[in-house]
């Protein structure tokens, strides 16, 4: 993890934000002052200089798109990962590819031609079922009712955390909750967010959402420390103390253990 975070994390310029810096870390909210200092606080925990006390361009340059990087980085960690410490499975990692091609989903596809000729029942029925997660872990030779790979897990990767992509993330684990026939991936969210009170609107919940993993869990915790309120601090110890929120570095191995 450490030898990929370069490809994610930066300084990036702002002509605008609550610290009135010159640049600021790029999974920060700008108009969030809090937001600003734990995340500069991440970033000097990971050996990035910060720019504004030490004058200079930052080196490297962030990424353009940091939530494909992300993604990426979380398919590439599996990939590697999961063969290596469980070898007596055969995995599967992919992004992007949609929950049809797997065995407890497959009867989907049929849904989806039995209206694709029929507008009137398309726009009835939806299809808000062809879901297409970040990343998806299939486990192939197990005992399932098609050929296709079980569909061990599936990942949504979000660089940072809004309202939008928290309902998104919701309505779509919802409805692999609803349609699946058989057992239920293991639901994940990924994400750098650096403010607690964000975390905690995914990391709670009532199921859609089994844990919340974070990618510089230790770090942000001595940054929350640190610079938190105490509504940031009380949001931060409500997350991490029931287990909703987790180092990403335990990703691995919940999936074997799953």
């Amino acid at each position: 993890m450490t030898s990929l975070m370069p490809h994610l994390f930066g300084w990036k310029p702002s002509k605008s934000n609550k610290m009135k810096w010159d640049w600021v870390p790029n999974s920060a909210d700008v108009d969030n002052a809090t937001s600003l200092l734990m995340a500069a606080a991440v970033l000097e925990q990971l050996g990035y200089k910060n720019p504004n006390l030490t004058g200079g361009e930052p080196e490297p340059a962030p990424p353009v798109n940091p939530g494909v990087a992300l993604e990426q980085l979380v398919r590439t960690h599996l990939e590697a990962q999961l063969p290596m410490l469980a070898p007596d499975r055969h995995w599967t990692v992919d992004r992007g590819r949609s929950i049809v091609d797997y065995s407890q989903y497959r009867h989907l596809a049929g849904v989806d031609a039995a209206i694709a000729g029929d507008p009137n029942l398309r726009i009835t029925i939806g299809t808000d079922y062809l879901i297409k997660p970040d990343v998806l872990v299939g486990i192939i030779g197990t005992s399932t009712p098609t050929a296709d790979p079980w569909l061990h897990a599936a990942l949504a990767c979000k660089w940072t955390i809004r309202s939008d992509r928290v309902q998104n993330i919701r309505h779509e684990n919802r409805n692999m909750i609803r349609h699946r026939r058989g057992r239920l991936p293991h639901l994940v969210a990924v994400t750098a967010e650096p403010l607690p009170s964000r975390l905690a609107s995914i990391a709670r919940g009532t199921g859609e959402v089994d844990v919340t993993y974070h990618i510089t869990f230790e770090e942000l915790s001595a940054a929350v420390a640190a610079h938190g309120s105490q509504r940031q601090k009380d949001a931060w110890n409500e997350v991490t103390g029931q287990g909703r929120l987790r180092d990403f570095r335990d990703l691995t191995k919940s999936l074997i253990e799953w």
